[in-house]
């Protein structure tokens, strides 16, 4: 599989383009079909649907052979299968000006990255999980592709990036420049956003404007300087998230300290390990079998979750309710 370079040339995904070096360790990417301008997108479908799909009880087999052994074979087939979801989610992505072999090529890296990280003991299927992976790299190339909206870093403002369009053509304001005020409030209210924000963005989708034109035609001296939001977090969000994070870090903690060595030592290796230690290692380690390691993981894991979630109880505010009770005080 390739990428596009900055200068229109294709370079291949395991080299500096690539999402992650560990990436070439799970298979030679260069045997994955490459949708490229020239070859055309229907042709790279009738090749992606050569693969077959796999059975639920293939893709855990496979799914625990790369897990527990790096299986290269494996990995490939997973990805393999799951090419077609890639594509499928591609298309919805048309819209915004990039070439559609980009798109494929992004949301192919996320595939690969949700394979290597997906755990088969969870109790959901790889296209489920692998989702979230191939629509938020394909987003993340669209936002880094976008020259103002690189600004746009935080989770609401991607939100409305992604739905503006379907917003607007769901109120028939097809318009160029500016929406109405009744536009701005019925978007605004739709997508639950300030009606600044709706706005700013809408300016964004338009193209680069100068940041000191005049936001009407009619004299007003208002410009469009004065309706950039500055994107960096209030005192207030940041102080809360940062009390959220220490507290989510310190019931983690808690609860793998209360493990026996045992189980605190296999589920430190399997669950939060950059490279997850492999039943086999666990299993040679400990002298028991590959089975009795995945159970005493299994074990400990609903140990650490029910005690995340007791700890979760009591939660702290968000910070729009902590912002609000010192904006009251």
């Amino acid at each position: 599989m390739t990428g596009r370079a900055g200068d229109g040339a294709r370079v291949p995904l395991t080299g500096p383009y690539s999402c992650a070096n560990g990436m070439t360790k799970m298979f030679n990417v260069a045997a994955l079909p490459a949708l490229s301008v020239d070859a055309g997108l229907s042709k790279y479908l009738a090749e992606i649907r050569k693969f077959p799909m796999l059975k639920p009880a293939e893709e855990l087999a496979c799914a625990r052979r790369w897990r527990e052994q790096r299986d290269r074979d494996a990995a490939y087939r997973l990805v393999t299968s799951h090419l077609r979801l890639v594509a499928k989610i591609a298309m919805r992505y048309r819209g915004y000006g990039l070439p559609i072999s980009d798109i494929v090529s992004e949301g192919n890296i996320g595939l690969m990255q949700a394979v290597k990280r997906f755990d088969p003991d969870r109790g959901v299927r790889l296209a489920t999980y692998a989702m979230w992976w191939i629509r938020a790299t394909i987003q993340e190339y669209i936002l880094r592709s976008w020259s103002l909206v690189k600004i746009a870093a935080s989770a609401s403002q991607r939100k409305l990036f992604f739905k503006l369009r379907r917003a607007k053509g769901a109120i028939s304001a097809l318009q160029d420049g500016d929406l109405l005020p009744e536009q701005v409030r019925r978007i605004a209210d739709n997508l639950k956003v300030a009606e600044r924000e709706v706005v700013e963005m809408n300016r964004r989708l338009q193209g680069d404007v100068s940041l000191n034109a005049p936001v009407h035609d009619d004299g007003d001296a208002e410009q469009a300087l004065d309706w950039l939001a500055d994107p960096a977090p209030t005192q207030e969000s940041t102080l809360a998230h940062e009390e959220e994070t220490a507290v989510h870090r310190q019931a983690l903690a808690d609860a793998v300290a209360a493990l026996n060595s045992r189980e605190r030592h296999i589920f430190t290796a399997r669950r939060l390990w950059d490279e997850p230690a492999t039943l086999e290692d666990l299993a040679a380690e400990h002298g028991v079998s590959r089975e009795r390691i995945r159970q005493i993981e299994a074990r400990a894991f609903q140990k650490v979750k029910a005690a995340m979630q007791a700890a979760a109880a009591p939660r702290l505010p968000s910070p729009r309710q902590r912002q609000a009770a010192w904006t009251s005080a």
